[in-house]
């Protein structure tokens, strides 16, 4: 069970400051530890969300993210930093229009529609980011860095692969290391259908959460949805691809693969940790397909 978490007394007087109102208030966290995000209203039913990052490097990605990066995707279409405060580690952000798709019921047709805006919007975000000097170097080496991390992930999940399993996620990690140059971008780092909205009387699609990110190679963003929604459907992966603008390339393809293996462990580490079971499924969904794949 999860109880509301009242704002903080101290949290309240810097939004109220940021405002130039006392707003109403209401808990809109996600069901687990480490969220903690408020819907604050106003007298004239404006809308805005105080969110407290769970970590200094999340509220440093977000901020950033938010500031140089985000504002390339267009009004209505993610949400604007109005104010930050390091000494809270809080955003406070304006409303945007919509839910999460994972919320909705949709037609075949407005999901298509929905995932395509997504990868328009996304495309969008990818080109927006600064890659001079040393957002370069880390781009480049971010794809390198997800497979040196497969034994840490591998370690924390413990007892829920097995042997067989962890020896195909290393061999997929130690292929990692032999891709040639992938497109780099400014990537979202957390792009899945529980962070992208689609308001049905617009019929328009947002992001929301930029707390993971970064730069990296561009085909890191597409991995929740290639272990999600395009594996339950293949038409959204055609819908998002042609928003985006391109087809993934054939070393991307296989980077891709490679990479779902290291998030299929991460998912299996994390969601169980952090009480996320619908993460933790994800996870096992994509060990158990990459497996039927090697056994073929």
């Amino acid at each position: 069970m999860t109880y509301p978490t009242p704002l903080s007394p101290a949290l309240l007087a810097w939004v109220s400051r940021a405002l130039g109102a006392r707003p109403s208030i209401r808990d809109v966290s996600h069901p687990r530890e480490d969220s903690r995000v408020w819907q604050l209203t106003l007298p004239s039913d404006v809308r805005f969300y105080p969110k407290v990052s769970p970590q200094p490097l999340m509220y440093e990605c977000e901020t950033l993210a938010l500031r140089h990066a985000v504002p390339a995707l267009g009004a209505g279409r993610a949400p604007q930093l109005r104010a930050s405060s390091a000494d809270h580690l809080a955003l406070l952000l304006t409303s945007v229009p919509g839910r999460p798709l994972k919320q909705l019921t949709l037609t075949p047709a407005e999901e298509a529609r929905a995932h395509r805006q997504g990868g328009e919007l996304l495309a969008r975000l990818h080109a927006a980011g600064d890659l001079s000097s040393h957002r370069r170097a880390e781009a480049e080496q971010s794809v390198l860095a997800a497979g040196n991390g497969a034994d840490r992930h591998l370690r924390q999940a413990g007892g829920r692969l097995t042997a067989a399993e962890q020896k195909v996620v290393r061999d997929l990690a130690e292929q990692l290391r032999v891709l040639p140059p992938l497109p780099l971008a400014f990537i979202h780092g957390d792009a899945w259908e529980r962070n992208l909205l689609w308001s049905q009387d617009l019929m328009q699609a947002a992001w929301i959460d930029f707390e993971r990110a970064r730069f990296g190679a561009a085909v890191q963003d597409f991995i929740p949805l290639y272990c999600g929604a395009w594996c339950r459907d293949p038409g959204l992966r055609t819908a998002f691809l042609r928003g985006y603008g391109r087809e993934l390339s054939r070393e991307e393809e296989h980077a891709l693969m490679c990479l779902s293996a290291l998030d299929a462990v991460s998912c299996l580490a994390w969601g169980p940790a952090h009480g996320d079971q619908e993460v933790a499924a994800r996870g096992r969904r994509t060990l158990d397909r990459l497996m039927a794949v090697v056994r073929a």
